[in-house]
């Protein structure tokens, strides 16, 4: 008597939310992975428990067959080109959408620092001051700065771009901003539709 297979596993219906861009392939591009991990690197130096919080979040949304375990994670995150470890492998449109995910659910836990740094950065910028004078927006801008060297290869051009500590400041509050835009009801299509601009035909 033929023995049943199991049923293929079915992606988390979360992941359901996020239309599949109609790309020519199930690789993600680019610039799209480029960004979804400096956004992850953002959420790190916001929260010194940030790596730990993305896979509490997998866990707890379903994504644990996406983003299996601390290795695989980092495996996800190295297709950055970007990366002193940058993996050959593809990110393919699943795995992207459930970076996005958790990216977008650990931004609205955040969303309250996030706007007291953005609000900061303002009243600091309309007085002609520097982040040092606001010490919650100086660490996170030290600690971004910090994880960016060490994790990105400094002989890529995309790296290069950001070898002074202003080009790493300015790329550190814009990922702020994006993070608050991501925080929002529809903030994972916000953030999905913007990883694809100029990419679909």
């Amino acid at each position: 008597m033929p023995v049943d297979s199991p049923p293929a596993p079915q992606p988390p219906l979360v992941l359901d939310t996020l239309a599949n861009p109609g790309l020519p392939s199930d690789e993600c591009p680019r610039r799209a992975r480029i960004q979804l991990d400096l956004l992850l690197l953002a959420i790190e130096a916001l929260d010194l428990v940030g790596g730990e919080a993305m896979l509490t979040t997998a866990h707890d949304l379903g994504l644990n067959g996406l983003v299996r375990g601390r290795v695989h994670l980092w495996l996800l995150r190295g297709t950055n080109p970007m990366r002193r470890y940058s993996q050959r492998r593809p990110l393919d449109l699943e795995e992207a959408k459930a970076l996005v995910i958790i990216i977008c659910t650990l931004a609205r836990r955040l969303t309250v620092l996030v706007r007291q740094l953005l609000l900061g950065y303002q009243q600091l910028t309309d007085k002609q001051l520097s982040p040092d004078h606001h010490f919650r927006l100086a660490d996170y801008l030290i600690r971004f700065r910090s994880h960016f060297r060490a994790r990105m290869n400094p002989r890529r051009a995309g790296v290069i771009a950001y070898s002074s500590d202003e080009k790493l400041d300015e790329l550190a509050i814009q990922l702020l901003h994006q993070l608050l835009l991501c925080s929002g009801v529809l903030g994972p299509q916000r953030l999905w539709s913007s990883l694809f601009d100029g990419e679909v035909s």
